[in-house]
Order: C-alpha cells, then sequence, then structure tokens
C-alpha cells in the first residue's frame, strides 16, 4: 500500500514531529506497513527518536514523517534498544539473520494472529518470537491498538494497552514508553498471557452476546405473537387478508414490546440483588454467577432497549406513509357519507392519544439521557453520584413513563372481548408484568423498614455479627447510599 493513512502534509506542519527533541530516546521499528507507519508517527510526536527498518528503504521513506530515520534493518537494529517488530508471523523467520545484533535488546511484538491462525498454532505469535531470539526479551504490547486510534490520538479510541513479559524490567521500561505515548498499561503477566492478549482483537463484541441474543430471543416470540393476533386470527375466522401488516405493522407493534421488557430487565438484576442481601443479611456474599453476569450486561441490555425504542419511533412516524393507511383514510371517509355521520369526533380517544404520545416522547427523551451518558467520554465526566442519578434514578424515571405510556396505549382495552383474538390478550398485557414487579418491588424497598436495613448491609452490617452498627441521619444516609 504505496498511500500512507497520514499525509506527508500533516506530519510535516506539526513541529514537534519535523525534528526531535536533542536526546530523545532512540527506538527502533521493524516493519513498513501502515501500523509501522502509524506507530512512528505517534513515537515522534511522543517526543523518542525512530529509526525504521525497511527490506527497500528508499521506496518507502517518504512515507514516514521526515525526522524519521529510514534505513535497512540491519542498520534500524544498531544502536535502538527497544525494537518493535511489525511483521507478520510468517515473515519472523526472515530476521534471525539479525539474531547478533539483537540480542540483549527487547523486541515488542505487536502482530495478532487471524482466527485460523490462533486456532492452529499453539504458542502464541510472541512466545514464537522468543523462541526464534533467545538472547533477546519479548513483550507484547500495543496489538489491541488500530492504527487508526495511534494517529488520532487515545481520545478517539481504547486508552488501555495490555502488556506482559517474563521480564519486569522490560514491562517497566515499555510502560513508560506507553505512558508517554497518552495510553494506560495493563500488566497482564508472564508471556504466557501473550495468547489471551492476542484473543483480544479476535472477539467481536464479547460483551453483547447474550444482550443481542436476549433482543433477538424476545423480538421474535413478540413478533410471532402479534402475527397469530394481527394477522392469522383475520385469516382464519374472518378470511381478511391482512399479511401486508407483517413489514411494518407487525414489527411496528413487536419493537416497543421489546424495548419495554429489556428497560426493565435493566433494573430486575438489582432487585433481585438487593433481595438476596436483605435475606442474607450480608453484601459478603457473592451473587450467583447468572445474577452475577446479568448485572454486568445491564449497560448492553440498555442500550438495545434505546435502540429499539428508537425503531419504534422512526416505525411509527412512517405508518401515515403507507398505502394502506391512505385506503382506510378514504373508506373511513366513505363510510362516514354513507350512513350520514357528520361528527365522529371521541373526546376519551382525543385525549388518550394526546396523553400517550406525549408519555412516549418523555420516554424516549429520557432514555436517550441514559445513553448518552453510558458513552465513555460523558461518563468519566461525571461523578459517581451524578452517574448514578442518571442511570439509577432518571432511569426508573424512564421506565415508570414507559408503564403509563402502556397502560394510556391500552386504557380499557385490556376489559374488551373482541381483544382476546384466539383467546390470546392483548400483547401489552402480557409486556406489563415484569416491569410491574421491578415497580412494585422498588416502592417497597423505599420503606422505611426494607430502606434502613438495606443501606446497613451496604455499609457493612451483618445479620450474625456482634459488633454494634450505628447509622448516620436519614438525610446523609439518603445522600451517600449507593445503589445496586
Amino acid at each position: 500500500m504505496d498511500k500512507p493513512l497520514i499525509s506527508r502534509h500533516r506530519v510535516d506542519s506539526d513541529g514537534s514531529l519535523a525534528e526531535p527533541p536533542s536526546g530523545a530516546p532512540k527506538v527502533g521499528i521493524l516493519g513498513s506497513g501502515d501500523f509501522a507507519r502509524s506507530l512512528a508517527t505517534r513515537l515522534v510526536g511522543s517526543g523518542f527518536s525512530v529509526v525504521v527498518g525497511s527490506r527497500n528503504p528508499k521506496r518507502t521513506a517518504g512515507l514516514f514523517p521526515s525526522s524519521t530515520q529510514v534505513t535497512f534493518q540491519e542498520e534500524a537494529v544498531r544502536s535502538p534498544g527497544v525494537i518493535f517488530v511489525a511483521v507478520f508471523r510468517e515473515h519472523y523467520s526472515s530476521l534471525c539473520g539479525l539474531s547478533d545484533q539483537l540480542a540483549g535488546k527487547i523486541l515488542v511484538d505487536v502482530s495478532n494472529p487471524t482466527e485460523q491462525e490462533h486456532l492452529q498454532h499453539r504458542e502464541s505469535n510472541a512466545e514464537y518470537l522468543a523462541s526464534l531470539f533467545p538472547t533477546c526479551t519479548v513483550v507484547k504490547a500495543f496489538n489491541v491498538i488500530s492504527a487508526w486510534t495511534l494517529q488520532a490520538g487515545p481520545r478517539d479510541g481504547n486508552r488501555q494497552v495490555p502488556i506482559c513479559s517474563d521480564q519486569p524490567e522490560a514491562k517497566r521500561i515499555i510502560s513508560e514508553m506507553v505512558h508517554a505515548m497518552g495510553f494506560m498499561p495493563l500488566d497482564m503477566g508472564s508471556l504466557a498471557s501473550a495468547r489471551e492478549v492476542e484473543a483480544m482483537p479476535l472477539c467481536l463484541l464479547p460483551a453483547w452476546k447474550v444482550p443481542a441474543l436476549l433482543a433477538l430471543g424476545l423480538f421474535v416470540c413478540f413478533f410471532a405473537y402479534n402475527f397469530i393476533r394481527d394477522v392469522l386470527q383475520p385469516y382464519v375466522q374472518e378470511g381478511k387478508n391482512k399479511f401486508y401488516k407483517l413489514p411494518v405493522s407487525v414489527v411496528n407493534t413487536t419493537l416497543p414490546c421489546v424495548a419495554y421488557v429489556l428497560l426493565s430487565l435493566v433494573y430486575l438484576p438489582g432487585v433481585l440483588a438487593a433481595a438476596l442481601q436483605l435475606q442474607r443479611g450480608t453484601k459478603y456474599r457473592r451473587f450467583p454467577d447468572w445474577l452475577d453476569h446479568w448485572l454486568q450486561h445491564r449497560k448492553q441490555i440498555g442500550l438495545l432497549s434505546f435502540f429499539c425504542a428508537t425503531l419504534h419511533a422512526l416505525y411509527s412516524f412512517c405508518l401515515p406513509l403507507r398505502r394502506s393507511h391512505r385506503y382506510d383514510l378514504v373508506n373511513l371517509a366513505v363510510k362516514q357519507v354513507l350512513t350520514n355521520k357528520s361528527h365522529i369526533w371521541v373526546e376519551e380517544e382525543v385525549w388518550r392519544m394526546e396523553i400517550y404520545l406525549s408519555l412516549g416522547v418523555l420516554a424516549l427523551g429520557t432514555l436517550s439521557l441514559l445513553a448518552v451518558t453510558s458513552l465513555p467520554s460523558i461518563a468519566n465526566s461525571l461523578n459517581w453520584r451524578e452517574f448514578s442519578f442518571v442511570q439509577s434514578t432518571l432511569g426508573f424515571v424512564a421506565l415508570v413513563l414507559s408503564t403509563l405510556h402502556t397502560l394510556t396505549y391500552g386504557w380499557t382495552r385490556a376489559f374488551e372481548e373482541s381483544r382476546y383474538k384466539f383467546y390470546l390478550p392483548p400483547t401489552f398485557t402480557l409486556t406489563l408484568l415484569v416491569p410491574c414487579v421491578v415497580i412494585l418491588a422498588k416502592g417497597l424497598f423505599l420503606l422505611r423498614c426494607f430502606r434502613l436495613r438495606l443501606a446497613k448491609i451496604r455499609r457493612g452490617w451483618e445479620k450474625d455479627s456482634a459488633v454494634k452498627f450505628m447509622l448516620p441521619n436519614d438525610s446523609i444516609l439518603t445522600e451517600k447510599t449507593s445503589h445496586v
């Protein structure tokens, strides 16, 4: 790839990249690919003197910052004490001719295997590199950082850089370099952990797998339920073909059900955890594994709830644009003319729809605040009390608003016999089960007897302890007690 990811004009325009400071520590890079170019740019900008070893230095010199020395590999490894190996695993053997020059130096392996290579080889790339150069100290680092993050800076990407090596002194030196480049080192232990570190970039959204499957399962179940009620029942019992409702109408009926249930599932594990602590009388016992994993996935479940709610709002805006909706309006007008009805205004329905829409907008707006504050850049700017207020208090407000939105949508339909198609209750009555349990449980925990006992437990009190425990006054307790 001849075209660099960063233009030469951008590099030369920065004086700090054009001329390294005198006495700057020298770092070597073996390789001239995209990652090597980005790495050299970040190192030069962080105050290091960089020398790059390439098989064809004349062709690649123009792709690096002007202050970077690009030369042959033999010359590039002579003076630096730290060498970044930015080549693929299959090219490691081509570096064996440099073993004498590399003796006693620190080799930083930044490579990543493919999924097939990771399964094929039992040893990691870093361990394989260490076996080829036994006189060198190999450190695994920077493999989870993309070339774009190196260019744009850590503010636009993950700041953590996992580091592992068998030599503590080598890890200390590389950790200092990581700090100088604006990242945060994360000690992963010995070089035996390199395989685990190399597996990190191979995982595709590991924290989202269970929440995504949960959302998909809920969507399939509610979609099938709505299909039976709104499409299959009219076709079987009345002979009406309403399969045209599948792409928009049935999907739009399903999305709010999924969003509402997912939102309640964000706060249900906190209720269960509080109940367990009350029953056990201590906070020093582990939660069951399933509950612990559930608590860890609350952020992803909440974001999926917001996603489904946003899609529901967009689909709702599309409903009047459908051709079927226009035909229904025409048929309603014709029916009104034929029956000589000049006024079909229903005051109760008008108020219901006004309140229903208003509550829906408020619920979506509150969910938007929750989604925005879950972003790392926003969350890091909030202190713990502010973050807890938004995620806990406003989140519960969003659940209450969504419940009111659902109730005003259903109104009296749950008590109308015609709404029970195939003897199945309306969909909204099913979605109310879990949220109402959460809201009732939250209300119970606000009672003084439960609130004070739960606060004592979370501040270290134990039921079977002989140590006396004094609580501060209620006002301070309310302000400083964290919520699960």
